[in-house]
């Protein structure tokens, strides 16, 4: 899929909270050995969002980082679309909650999107098909969430906070293009690995079903589908960035479709921050785009349960220079870290009911 007019990114940023916790805190607690988390799984900690936090909260700290390096005034937005699987609201957006925030509104396109953790890419191509039509000059892309996880689950260890913002352009208005969209390529099928019903705190998962016929089918076929349409080898690109739900699966998918190590390190967050579900893949962009240089390629694939992956290739452009030290990196926020113990962890996410 490519857009009739240009579509660049002119801004990004992200937020991640403060708090970590570590993978051998939650194991002590429930008896379980922490080895396999961090020698298999490549998690040794996680974000974890504060009492006066929510996806609402790391959406707007993420958005206001991107219009900083955007340069671009907030009522010049015409959409702002946030996805996410744990808004703070079952019934009203989120979106608008930013946009307001920000001081987006009132003329503007707003909405909540979901489809598991590949939400804040679903976003993204919905920015993308708005200012590549030319229906709107820029559009924000947010992906946001706050950890679900059971306790004692896999998920507990695995499942971070934060977020991510991404704002489009159209490639005939904005004179200093951080990135250009070459293609982008979705792949979605009836696949259901994960899922959260109406009433329940936490998701349930289909355990081993996640891997083979969801996370690596979705997000294979989406990358191989890309490269063929833009007749691009993995030696093309500089970096690629996956969806990381763990350590062991986008190491294994780069692997298969031929990246090497060395292309995916930039946007590897997991082992510090946990898997960020919607935020995941865009913040792992996000990191890219903090140290990526002009005339560099990136690859991007998500996914999403349920099952679904969008593909993407950037080609990195000038304006990136001077506008990367406007707002905070990835790694800033990645080192202004405190850690927790279990019970604090459990109060903050409100894991005991009263």
């Amino acid at each position: 899929m490519r857009p009739v007019i240009d579509a660049v990114i002119t801004g990004w940023g992200s937020y991640i909270p403060r708090y970590r916790v570590a993978a051998e805190e939650i194991a002590k607690v429930w008896g379980k050995s922490a080895k396999h988390f961090k020698e298999d799984l490549l998690i040794d900690e996680k974000a974890v969002a504060g009492l006066d936090e929510d996806v609402a909260t790391i959406a707007v700290e993420a958005a206001k980082n991107a219009v900083r390096r955007a340069g671009v005034a907030p009522n010049e937005l015409g959409a702002i679309f946030v996805g996410s699987e744990s808004k703070p609201y079952a019934v009203k957006p989120t979106g608008t909650i930013v946009a307001e925030a920000i001081g987006a509104t009132p003329r503007l396109l707003s909405a909540d999107l979901e489809f598991a953790c590949k939400a804040g890419t679903e976003a993204l191509q919905c920015c993308i098909g708005l200012v590549g039509s030319g229906m709107i000059n820029y559009g924000m892309a947010i992906g946001a969430d706050t950890a679900q996880g059971a306790p004692a689950d896999a998920l507990e260890f695995s499942a971070g906070c934060g977020g991510t913002a991404i704002i489009m352009g159209r490639g005939d208005r904005v004179t200093d293009p951080v990135a250009k969209l070459e293609a982008s390529v979705s792949f979605v099928t009836d696949t259901p690995d994960f899922w959260r019903r109406p009433k329940k705190d936490y998701p349930s998962h289909a355990e081993a079903f996640t891997g083979e016929p969801a996370y690596f089918h979705h997000v294979i076929s989406a990358g191989k589908l890309l490269m063929e349409e833009l007749s691009l080898r993995p030696e093309d690109f500089t970096y690629a960035v996956f969806h990381q739900p763990n350590g062991k699966f986008p190491i294994r998918a780069a692997k298969i479709l031929g990246f090497k190590k060395e292309q995916i390190e930039a946007g590897f967050l997991v082992p510090y921050i946990g898997n960020l579900y919607a935020g995941s893949s865009v913040t792992g962009l996000s990191a890219v785009l903090d140290v990526a240089k002009p005339g560099e390629r990136i690859f991007l694939a998500s996914f999403g349960s349920g099952a679904g992956s969008d593909a993407f290739s950037f080609t990195v452009c000038e304006g990136i220079v001077s506008k990367r030290d406007k707002a905070p990196r990835i790694i800033d926020y990645i080192s202004r870290k405190k850690n927790l113990e279990y019970a604090i962890y459990a109060k903050m996410r409100r894991k005991i009911v009263m």
